[in-house]
């Protein structure tokens, strides 16, 4: 990668509906061109997916919930069984594994607290926690999709 490939990223992760004669302009280069370049970052895996960033409010989950889980086991089946019941529920946007006093850290969205009460009641029913730990968030102070591209090492 070089300087206009990391251009070319920073601008789709600003809007990737930019269309390519624009992006090209933007870096200096001829439109067909920058439109190989943009096709080699998806095939070679750098550009995963394209999608459309939703406004919460506007579709009703403008409610944040962080959920701390710690297994009661560390076992490849209970694992195995966390990952289903997290692939399953959509209010569940993001999971991680952690190192740390929690396992797992998740972010639910959900347009209210009985809505979050039925996810985390969906939860437990199918599947057994050691702990489960909730933090609703009051304010939204930055959020991005967007990673540093400062990173990029450049040939």
């Amino acid at each position: 990668m070089d300087l206009i490939d990391r251009r070319i990223l920073e601008i789709l992760q600003a809007d990737a509906s930019v269309p390519i004669a624009t992006i090209a302009e933007r870096v200096g280069l001829s439109t067909a061109p920058c439109w190989r370049r943009i096709k080699r970052l998806d095939e070679d895996g750098v550009i995963m997916r394209r999608v459309a960033l939703l406004n919460r409010r506007k579709v009703n989950v403008s409610m944040t919930v962080f959920v701390s889980v710690k297994a009661p086991r560390h076992g490849a089946d209970w694992l195995q069984a966390f990952r289903k019941v997290i692939a399953d529920i959509p209010e569940i946007v993001e999971a991680w594994r952690l190192t740390g006093e929690a396992d797992y850290l998740l972010r639910i969205v959900v347009p209210d607290v009985e809505t979050y009460d039925a996810v985390y009641q969906r939860m437990i029913k199918r599947l057994e926690f050691s702990d489960i730990s909730s933090a609703i968030a009051m304010e939204e102070m930055k959020f991005t999709t967007a990673i540093p591209t400062d990173y990029i090492q450049i040939r």
